[in-house]
């Protein structure tokens, strides 16, 4: 029999459904994946029983012809998404223990239609960072390696562990979560394909929340087809969270194949970063020949105030996150550092349950919020965002479908390489991503090639609002011209 793992999402469910093997074998093919790559550190938790029974549950409506879209595919879930009786703790120390009595609504999506749950996938704490080294548990270690090297090297954050997971086939797709380019950094730098959808198209009900104005659910898949097909089963309006929208969700599968054609694409002049090396601008050009190839049609266009999106980011971000990550103080659930007094418990609590990375986000957030400093610098970084946001509605105006970027600044790099370095510097990861999100837009990072090292290098496709539809087919376009990357086997 063929490596169950090898197959995508269409490919399993296509054998499924024609009875070439059953749910329940191809979860275990992942399950012994998954015990064979433990030195990755991708699963933070694996739930084996769990998967077992869902699969075989999976297995009875495939025999009685009630498939669902998802019917019987393992998933990996990123540990920002709660699931009801397992270890949900963002990465965090503060968390400890956590186990919800709810279902996030993407996850419960993902079950109804039929998806098998793997395990908990590790993560940036929080999602906060760019290469998830960040991790309570350690970091994620990618499957890729550089020509001639053994040097371990990080799978990009804070999706890390979803990225990996995917890339060295230890599940057949998984969630993630997107702030300033969560999904997109992980996926170019694994060779995956990674889409961060419009905001509201994704539920975050039951999503640990990081900058709730900022954080979108999306998936990470080995091709565009699958990533496609798991966007569907994901998205949805929901009661329970406001900002989701209520619009039809569009069969995106249906997208992938389209011809492009016509398309006008942009080519920000900005985006031409100062000390950009030659490797990522012929990438960028590599991408901006095949859509031309395609039938495309490539514009020039401005986006002016691209260059204060990332400081704009980096007081938006932290600001709610600042917020957000007030409630965990020891008092309900999680971590209890006890103290002489409930203030000193706080205090204890949080200095212990706390990284590094999530510390120095939590004082910058209150920082630019308290009396005297709000309107200089948060109130200024809102206004930075809508001219941000007017920027990208005025080029959708003259005509242009969809923008053509490179995804990360360079290929990955190595586990403890920037340790030493500013922390700017590892935010310097996000500068081609972060706009997309403060302007509330879909992003789709694309393999586009592998570097001199032999690493995958992605682009990144940004398009209007809700036509996701558009992304996934000019991504699949470039998916044909390019190929699909395996990561060599070395663990």
């Amino acid at each position: 029999m063929t490596d169950l793992t090898a197959l995508t999402i269409a490919e399993a469910r296509d054998g499924l459904a024609a009875k070439q093997f059953s749910a329940t074998e191809l979860t275990g093919a992942y399950l012994a994946a998954m015990q064979a790559a433990r030195a990755l550190n991708a699963y933070l938790v694996e739930t084996p029983e769990k998967a077992l029974a869902m699969a075989a549950a999976s297995d009875e409506r495939l025999g009685r012809g009630e498939a669902r879209p998802l019917e019987g595919i393992p998933l990996g879930i990123k540990d920002l998404f709660a699931t009801e009786g397992v270890h949900t703790q963002a990465a965090s120390h503060v968390l400890d223990k956590f186990e919800p009595a709810y279902e996030s609504t993407v996850t419960a999506n993902l079950w109804a239609d039929g998806a098998v749950m793997l395990g908990k996938l590790n993560m940036d704490e929080f999602a906060m960072g760019s290469s998830n080294e960040s991790s309570y548990y350690g970091p994620v270690t990618s499957p890729w390696r550089r020509n001639g090297s053994n040097m371990a090297l990080v799978p990009g954050g804070s999706s890390g562990g979803s990225a990996a997971a995917v890339a060295a086939r230890l599940c057949a797709g998984a969630t993630a979560t997107d702030t300033g380019g969560s999904i997109r950094q992980p996926a170019a730098f694994t060779g995956t394909v990674g889409i961060k959808p419009t905001y509201g198209r994704c539920s975050r009900w039951g999503i640990v929340a990081f900058a709730s104005s900022l954080d979108q659910a999306g998936p990470i898949a080995r091709d565009v087809r699958d990533a496609a097909i798991l966007l569907k089963s994901m998205a949805s309006v929901d009661a329970k969270d406001t900002t989701s929208v209520d619009l039809p969700v569009p069969d995106y599968e249906a997208a992938v194949g389209r011809s492009v054609k016509g398309l006008r694409i942009g080519i920000p002049k900005e985006y031409r970063v100062e000390g950009m090396s030659a490797e990522i601008e012929a990438l960028w050009q590599k991408g901006i020949a095949i859509l031309k190839d395609a039938g495309a049609e490539i514009v020039e266009i401005s986006l002016p105030h691209t260059k204060y999106a990332l400081p704009a980011y980096y007081i938006v971000a932290p600001a709610e996150a600042s917020s957000n990550l007030a409630r965990y103080d020891g008092v309900r659930y999680g971590l209890r550092v006890p103290g002489t007094d409930i203030i000193d418990m706080y205090e204890n609590t949080r200095a212990a349950g706390f990284g590094a990375e999530v510390k120095r986000r939590i004082l910058i957030g209150t920082y630019v919020l308290s009396a005297g400093y709000y309107d200089a610098y948060y109130l200024k970084a809102q206004k930075v965002r809508t001219l941000i946001k007017n920027d990208f509605e005025t080029c959708f105006a003259a005509g242009v479908d969809a923008v053509l970027t490179p995804a990360t600044p360079s290929p990955a790099f190595g586990i403890g390489e920037m340790a030493g370095a500013d922390p700017v510097e590892m935010y310097l990861n996000d500068i081609f991503t972060v706009t997309v999100n403060m302007a509330g837009l879909p992003g789709l990072a694309v393999p586009g090639g592998l570097s001199a090292d032999g690493l995958p290098l992605g682009l990144q496709l940004i398009g209007r609002p809700f036509d996701e539809a558009t992304l996934f087919s000019l991504g699949h376009a470039v998916e044909q011209a390019v190929g699909r990357f395996e990561a060599p086997k070395w663990w």
